[in-house]
């Protein structure tokens, strides 16, 4: 619906409002990790809002999506909507490359190397782009947190999914008051969690992690775990590949693709500055790994927080006043108080992150204005009064033009009543005078 604008006090005749419109087809690239959450964010988004879509999935999501796509059109032909208004496809760069090219906006989802190159070819065609890329949230546990409710949900925050959540939480922050604690309890249960296929035709459910999705990341991992360890990090839980996957050299049908949950310390950060560069903290695991430092004041916090290029979202447990106030200094997109990715659920909320995580909305009403075009409409308050120019600044000007207009300004923001008298006076005088006043001549009258 249209959102009246105050119009200002020099045009108390008119009233303004913004209005929102359809831009036709959007684009969207989404991944692979939620196959049917990712397209059916966008479609609501979009067809809500007026507009047709069209999806690339992620290649590794293929065959699910032929699924979804059957599910979308019966759901638009039941709605009494066309069919064709959603269109998933897949493909790889070429066929990205082509959407970006022909779509009125485009939503990326996925890593921040990918997410430059969207927003390269983007910029060829001037095609406007939202993009929620990397994350690398941190999960602060200030002092005074009861750890034995907050623990299963740190440990959640970690590993569901197998650590594959753009959102999930890898930067543990936690304060010296609470380190033997935390480090003996998160421990304990990530060294006894079960891992395995959820489903592997036997109604097997007593798992609780599975795989990663992608062959060659449980390796690309392990190089980041081996690095730290190097560099003085401790292991307590995980840390190793399956023995039966150690001697393999290259990906290939045997290739890992299970990684134990892994808790890796860095308790000594502060004092080591070379840690601070190690890649584990640096870029997005995107895996089942919490790896966790040590603060005793908020502004240790604060220094080891925001010592990261990606800022998606965040997450702080203590003393409500203590949370926010921490919070609220944090360099991150979104804030989840006592609590982990609530911001997400929140549907009604902006979804999108700041740095190398990328910017732009979507979701809430930002993310559906985002679908729209805007448009600033001015008219006038009654039919019966309609702008007329004053004689006084018809061409050709007169004299008193420039008088009159600074009477405007002055009768509306002079500060005092005194001063808006004056100016009433004179505006009164520019329109008793400008029959006697003689035009202001052409400084060139051969100048048209």
């Amino acid at each position: 619906a249209p959102e009246s604008r105050s119009p200002g006090r020099m045009f108390f005749l008119k009233k303004a409002w913004v209005e929102w419109h359809p831009r036709g087809v959007l684009g969207a690239i989404v991944p692979w990790n939620y196959p049917f959450h990712n397209v059916l964010n966008p479609i609501a988004a979009a067809v809500l809002s007026g507009n047709a879509i069209v999806i690339k999935v992620s290649e590794h999501a293929a065959w699910s999506s032929r699924f979804y796509s059957k599910l979308i059109d019966a759901c638009l032909v039941a709605a009494g909507a066309p069919a064709d208004l959603v269109q998933l496809v897949t493909g790889y760069a070429a066929t990205g490359e082509a959407l970006t090219e022909t779509c009125e906006k485009m939503t990326f989802v996925g890593s921040t190397k990918v997410g430059k190159l969207v927003m390269k070819h983007a910029a060829e065609s001037l095609t406007e782009v939202v993009l929620e890329l990397g994350g690398k949230d941190p999960l602060v546990l200030l002092p005074g947190t009861h750890l034995p409710s907050v623990v299963p949900t740190c440990l959640r925050a970690a590993f569901q999914s197998s650590g594959q959540n753009c959102i999930g939480a890898e930067r543990y922050l936690v304060h010296a008051s609470l380190w033997d604690d935390f480090v003996a309890r998160a421990g304990a249960v990530a060294r006894v969690m079960r891992q395995a296929p959820p489903l592997n035709g036997e109604g097997n459910t007593g798992v609780d992690m599975g795989a990663l999705v992608l062959p060659g990341e449980a390796r690309r991992i392990q190089k980041l775990i081996d690095e730290a360890v190097a560099a003085g990090a401790t292991v307590v839980a995980g840390g190793v590949l399956p023995a039966e996957h150690t001697d393999q050299a290259k990906d290939g049908p045997g290739v890992p693709q299970f990684y134990p949950p892994t808790i890796v310390l860095l308790p000594s950060i502060l004092t080591e500055p070379a840690q601070r560069g190690l890649a584990l903290l640096q870029h997005e695991v995107f895996g089942p790994v919490i790896t966790a430092m040590r603060f005793e004041t908020d502004e240790e916090l604060l220094d080891l927080a925001n010592n990261c290029d990606f800022a998606l979202g965040s997450n702080v447990f203590g003393d409500d006043a203590h949370a926010a106030r921490v919070g609220a200094q944090l360099q991150a997109g979104m804030l989840a108080c006592n609590d982990y990715a609530t911001t997400y659920m929140c549907q009604s909320l902006p979804f999108g992150g700041l740095k190398q995580s990328g910017f732009g909305k979507f979701a809430g009403v930002e993310g559906l204005r985002g679908c729209c075009t805007t448009k600033s409409v001015v008219a006038d308050r009654f039919s019966l009064f309609r702008t007329v120019m004053p004689p006084v600044v018809q061409y050709p000007v007169h004299d008193v033009g420039y008088p009159f207009f600074k009477a405007i300004l002055g009768l509306f923001y002079a500060h005092s009543l005194a001063g808006k008298a004056a100016a009433l006076r004179d505006l009164l005088t520019c329109l008793v005078l400008p029959a006697k006043a003689k035009p202001k001549p052409t400084t060139n009258p051969q100048q048209i």
